[in-house]
């Protein structure tokens, strides 16, 4: 996926909130954290090893697959993603998964699209002048990095039009089932 790391500064005209509306869901804030499938765990027993919760800073190492076992990302010869359970900072079907885990537990988890970016909406897509986008990011497929009222977004040139450019508003993944080899590397427990 080809990824133009700019800025679009384009007032959208769907902001997160509107393209969630647009699809019949709430927004991000709104929406509850639904179970995932786990397909496998490893689980060492260890008492003083604390178990993934809610506000728990967590570190995960992980391999992002899509249904054709093609890799989208990994960061398991890196640092590892540090997040706060139960603080929508991760899709919500890989959050619901961890809940439980303990540091040094690997799990195969299926994030269906509902339970990460949702379906595509068709109808998330809007018109911007032509001369607001950088002129090397006039080519269809382009993804940019938006800001608007929802805050920063890849977005894809969709079209490119005479005057303007259509671009698509539904993130790179949605549509997709997302299949993670994760591994629970470190749980802090709040307050600590």
């Amino acid at each position: 996926m080809r990824l133009a790391i700019m800025t679009l500064a384009v007032a959208l005209a769907l902001g997160v909130a509107g393209v969630a509306e647009a699809q019949g869901q709430a927004p991000a804030e709104a929406q509850t954290a639904p179970e995932a499938k786990p397909e496998e765990a490893a689980k060492p027993a260890e008492a003083s090893n604390p178990a993934v919760q809610a506000g728990a800073k967590v570190q995960v190492q992980y391999t992002l697959t899509d249904d054709t076992g093609t890799v989208i990302e990994s960061n398991k010869d890196e640092a590892p993603l540090t997040y706060t359970q139960g603080s929508r900072q991760i899709i919500p079907g890989l959050e619901s998964a961890l809940d439980g885990m303990r540091a040094g537990e690997e799990k195969k988890v299926t994030v269906p699209p509902a339970d990460a970016y949702g379906e595509v909406n068709p109808a998330a897509v809007t018109e911007v002048p032509r001369d607001q986008l950088p002129p090397d990011s006039l080519e269809v497929g382009m993804y940019l990095v938006a800001e608007g009222r929802g805050g920063r977004r890849i977005v894809r040139v969709k079209e490119i039009k005479e005057e303007s450019v259509i671009i698509d508003l539904n993130h790179p993944l949605a549509g997709k089932t997302l299949h993670f080899d994760v591994k629970v590397v470190g749980v802090e427990l709040p307050g600590k």
